[in-house]
């Protein structure tokens, strides 16, 4: 099946910091709709982003390469795939309160890149701006704790690994707290249970009455005999 080869669209943001390594990043969008894991690579490295991908149902291969202004650090980056492109955070190796002037080492205009307004804040309002929940797609605010490219193979391929399902999906129950409810369960059902019936003193002394009554009553037959 012949396919053709197209530029994907990229968008960026960014942020920095002096002090914070956790807000000092590159954000990266590409977008691939359709494009299974299987079938696409992702090679990132100080300097460079090479990717490509198929999309069988758009019989379309997607392959950009970015060179980068400064330095990133891949192993403090991550990744997120999803069924319509590849979100990234790129941790920027030098720390510095600045923002990159561009994304990319050279200076001529890209047609495929453009700026993620969604994302973007100027520098000098930055600190002001609030936390940003798209942190949370890979797998909780701030940049630490996945240990490195989530998502890429020990042959530089792209795993395809979606952090935003760890939490145990839609209705799932949080890991580790499966079992909790039970025993408020166990203990509905024992106060459901039915409890003997009391005795009821009035419906004794009545049984006693009229047992004491027939007996009257026989004395009674006897005695007219």
């Amino acid at each position: 099946m012949s396919t053709t080869q197209q530029t994907p669209e990229v968008l960026w943001a960014q942020r920095s910091s002096s002090t914070d390594a956790e807000k000092n990043y590159v954000y990266l969008t590409i977008g691939v709709p359709d494009v299974p894991p299987k079938s696409l690579k992702l090679d990132l490295t100080p300097e460079k982003l090479t990717f490509t991908g198929t999309s069988d149902s758009k019989k379309t291969t997607y392959h950009v390469e970015l060179e980068f202004y400064a330095e990133i650090d891949p192993s403090a980056s991550k990744t997120h795939h999803t069924a319509a492109n590849i979100q990234m955070v790129l941790r920027k190796k030098e720390m510095k309160e600045e923002f990159w002037p561009r994304l990319l080492k050279t200076d001529k205009k890209a047609h495929f890149l453009r700026t993620d307004f969604d994302k973007w804040v100027d520098e000098d309002e930055q600190n002001e701006a609030p936390e940003d929940d798209y942190m949370d797609k890979f797998g909780g605010g701030g940049m630490g704790g996945m240990g490195g490219m989530g998502g890429m193979g020990e042959d530089g391929g792209f795993g395809g690994i979606d952090f935003s399902k760890l939490a145990g999906g839609a209705g799932g129950a949080m890991p580790g707290m499966e079992g909790l409810g039970g025993e408020d369960e166990d203990d509905d059902d024992e106060d459901d249970e039915e409890m003997p019936d009391l005795a009821d003193p009035e419906a004794e002394d009545d049984k006693t009455a009229g047992k004491g009554k027939n007996k009257i009553e026989e004395i009674n037959d006897d005695e007219s005999k």
